[in-house]
């Protein structure tokens, strides 16, 4: 990769993590029910306090400028949150960050602040403490902070709140499974779930898009600090979306008790039915794939757990879901929220993009220019080329070597029955009943007679 494809990637990372500090700030400006007066009183709290902004830093935001990403979320979006591509050349030397870096690898608990002590202490200079803060933005050697919330608490109605986690379930094939799954806190309604081969956020996105396409959209998400959690596809999945998404603090795990103890449930009366190992064993079933295990999940969840009554509510989750209404979007518009993005540059001559092993045509006006691409994972047969905003269609597809991105996991295959059939003895029964005799090949009468003498002679045999 070029350094200017760099760079362009580092601009677009920034520019997403602006977009999502931007919705996260104000998402309570944008709850529903909220008169023009209540709004305007959440707007004074958000611009009278002091966040975390990208990249840790500490910042404060008017209203007016609140007031003003407001009206560009309801007018375009979480793209238009995004703030507009504005090139700037460093003026510090590479030598100087990469000193920054590395006292900052040295020792991560470091702030920017204590790291320019430092280098000043040792070189009598430093950069700012913002440069260092955006460097180790850049370097990724900024550690993601959770905010405390919800403790003892319960979402006032169905689809105020999910809870999402994931369960490590039994080996198929040899293979270990995970279980993800979103919980309404309210109702404890088991909205979305999906046993599969990993817990990464390719996964968690594949159980994420059936939930809400099938129960409608959450206010908020609650989730822990996993890695499939962190995610930052996840992240702009949910600003696309309108959901305020948070993550649990490490180590603190309050507000997230429910689906652990659904998970508690999972494991006494599902689970326990079900070989751990894939091995057969007296009072477990086997399932033969991860289509079977599915399969029986939906049955349990479906007829047992959302139609027994809850021990905490006192109601069964199902009668308690129905209490609510649900919000739902487009499905063109879900589809978009959960695709994928990468910027490439479009080959000067041929007017090409290069992806994943894969060659695509796309405008000749557009060669030599650095594009976006958005693109599902499970088909890169198909991938939309934009430009500075502007979208140029569907790329055509003119070298096709791989048809889903390399995260899309297959099934592990299973191995194969062995037949105990011998072919080769079975040719050596074959002649040996033929002439009732058995022997192996002597390649030294294969050769014509003359040399066969020659070679009994050579050998001593009279």
């Amino acid at each position: 990769m070029s350094s200017a494809e760099h760079e362009r990637l580092l601009r677009r990372a920034r520019a997403q993590d602006a977009a999502l500090f931007r919705y996260r700030l104000i998402g309570p400006a944008l709850e529903e029910g909220l008169s023009t007066k209540q709004r305007g009183r959440v707007v004074r709290g958000l611009a009278g306090r002091v966040h975390a902004g990208p990249g840790g830093r500490a910042v404060q935001v008017s209203r007016k400028t609140i007031d003003r990403w407001i009206r560009a979320w309801r007018a375009g979006g979480f793209e238009a949150l995004l703030p507009s591509d504005r090139k700037c050349e460093p003026v510090t030397a590479d030598s100087v960050l990469a000193m920054a870096a590395a006292l900052k690898r040295e020792n991560m608990e470091r702030t920017a602040a204590q790291v320019r002590r430092i280098m000043v202490a040792s070189s009598g200079d430093a950069p700012s403490e913002r440069t260092l803060q955006r460097h180790f933005a850049r370097e990724d050697l900024v550690t993601p902070r959770g905010s405390i919330v919800f403790g003892r608490f319960e979402a006032e109605a169905p689809n105020v709140l999910w809870v999402a986690d994931v369960l490590h379930g039994p080996l198929i094939g040899g293979k270990k499974t995970y279980l993800v799954a979103f919980l309404d806190d309210h109702s404890r309604f088991i909205t979305g779930h999906r046993w599969g081969w990993s817990e990464d956020s390719l996964h968690l996105a594949a159980a994420f898009k059936r939930a809400v396409a099938a129960r409608g959209l959450p206010r908020k998400l609650y989730v822990d600090n996993g890695a499939c959690f962190v995610d930052e596809t996840t992240a702009v999945t949910c600003a696309k979306l309108g959901i305020r998404i948070t993550h649990s603090p490490p180590y603190r795990p309050e507000g997230r008790g429910k689906i652990e103890r659904f998970f508690e449930t999972v494991r006494g009366q599902f689970l326990v039915e079900v070989s751990p190992d894939g091995k057969p064993a007296p009072g477990r079933r086997v399932p033969d794939g991860l289509e079977q295990l599915n399969g029986w999940f939906t049955t349990w969840a479906e007829h047992e757990y959302h139609v027994r009554a809850h021990s905490s509510t006192g109601a069964t989750p199902l009668a308690r879901w129905g209490t609510g209404a649900s919000r739902f979007t487009s499905a063109a518009e879900l589809d978009a929220a959960f695709l994928w993005e990468a910027i490439r540059t479009v080959a000067a001559r041929t007017a090409t993009i290069k992806f994943q092993g894969n060659v695509y045509e796309t405008a000749p006006e557009l060669a030599g220019q650095a594009v976006t691409i958005r693109y599902s994972p499970f088909d890169l047969t198909g991938i939309e080329v934009l430009h500075r905003g502007t979208s140029h269609g569907i790329a055509q597809p003119h070298v096709i070597r791989r048809h889903c991105h390399p995260k899309v996991k297959q099934a592990p295959q299973a191995a194969p029955a062995v037949t105990g059939i011998d072919y080769l003895q079975l040719l050596e029964d074959k002649r040996a009943a033929a002439d009732g005799t058995a022997y192996s090949i002597s390649y030294a009468d294969l050769a014509p007679a003359a040399d066969r003498a020659d070679h009994r002679e050579a050998s001593g045999d009279q």
